[in-house]
């Protein structure tokens, strides 16, 4: 009994020297100190070692877009890293093409700074800036869905193109301990610049909508950067076609309002998917706008109705609605927002519909 006790003993020693080891070791190697960052061959910019790139060019208010919060998922936070970059990492490849590699890109979220850095970040990025402003209103869409407008407070205005998206912060509550950034799309006509409205559908134990849900409230203050994306309506006279799923009605909505308010003529239509007729909202301003605007036609469908629905509208996968109505897009151009399995199997229906890449613009939802 004594050698098992000792050899207990001897083992939780071993454990306890062990902690201490990688305690010092953490200080140690993972101590980078200070960082000089050179941004497009300016003055450097010197931050505290060991945080992504992501993190440390926001600490110095440049803000690089990430849908995904830097969770390495979505693929829109990279930018050039000429020197300290270190290898690409496998998180990395997935996003990127040949060409970006060679060109040294890299997703700003995944590069860790542990030395002097050379970067090119974009010069539009450089002029993405940080606002405040206070949630105004507060609508309950649907039992899973939120819109909210929030009025600005500094800066007062800001532009922005209809199909642009902004990420708002999440302050530190019982699920982060830091403050964690989601990029949401805005839904409303830049003609208004001094306020904008998001919607937001919950995502089950997310950080940034359990906020939302749980704990925001009207006259709640909020903290967000922008404007960013280069999903916007072209300036061509191509028949449109919108599709959408979700919250990804948000960027279209705000593209449509602004084709109301400027008098539109181009042919347009709008296929929206959904499950059920629970799922569905906004139907009565989408109506009001075929009237506002005249070529514009909104098709909901429904993938799988329930019995007491009494739905008499478009049935099946929204892919399946558009081969039925659809049969060649070859000189149309194309609008995408929703989740990446959906906007997937639409880009593949369309290219199959004689519709070329360089005409499908996506927003997808990471």
């Amino acid at each position: 009994m004594a050698h098992v006790l000792t050899a207990i003993a001897v083992m939780a020693g071993m454990a306890g020297l062990l902690a201490v080891l990688i305690i010092v070791a953490d200080a140690v190697l993972l101590n980078y100190g200070e960082c000089a960052i050179t941004i497009n061959g300016e003055e450097p910019r010197v931050v505290q070692g060991g945080s992504s790139l992501l993190a440390s060019l926001m600490a110095h208010d440049i803000f690089i877009p990430s849908a995904c919060g830097g969770r390495g998922s979505c693929g829109l936070c990279k930018l050039k890293v000429l020197e300290g970059g270190g290898p690409l990492l496998p998180t990395e490849a997935p996003h990127l093409t040949k060409e970006e590699i060679a060109a040294g890109v890299r997703l700003s979220c995944q590069v860790r700074v542990r030395s002097d850095m050379a970067i090119e970040v974009p010069e539009e990025i450089l002029s993405v800036r940080e606002f405040t402003g206070r949630v105004s209103k507060i609508v309950e869409l649907n039992y899973d869905t939120r819109l909210l407008r929030i009025e600005l407070e500094e800066p007062a205005e800001m532009s922005f193109r209809a199909g642009q998206y902004v990420q708002i912060e999440t302050p530190p509550y019982g699920k982060t301990a830091e403050p964690v950034y989601r990029a949401y799309s805005i839904a409303t006509d830049p003609a208004e610049t001094g306020a904008f409205e998001l919607v937001i559908r919950r995502v089950p134990n997310g950080i940034c909508t359990t906020y939302v849900f749980e704990i925001m409230k009207e006259g709640d203050p909020v903290t967000f950067n922008g404007p960013y994306g280069e999903f916007y309506l072209r300036d061509t006279d191509a028949e449109v076609l919108f599709i959408a799923g979700g919250s990804g009605i948000s960027p279209i909505r705000a593209i449509l309002r602004r084709m109301a308010r400027e008098g539109s003529m181009r042919k347009a239509t709008f296929f929206y998917g959904a499950n059920e007729r629970r799922d569905l909202y906004m139907v009565e301003e989408m109506r009001a706008l075929e009237e506002k605007i005249a070529n514009f036609r909104y098709v909901p469908a429904l993938g799988r109705p329930a019995p007491d629905d009494g739905w008499d509208g478009e049935t099946g996968l929204v892919t399946e609605v558009i081969d039925r109505h659809v049969p060649d897009a070859s000189a149309m151009e194309a609008y995408l927002c929703g989740s990446p399995g959906m906007i997937d199997a639409c880009v593949k229906l369309l290219r199959s519909k004689g519709l070329t890449e360089d005409r499908i613009f996506f927003d997808k939802f990471a």
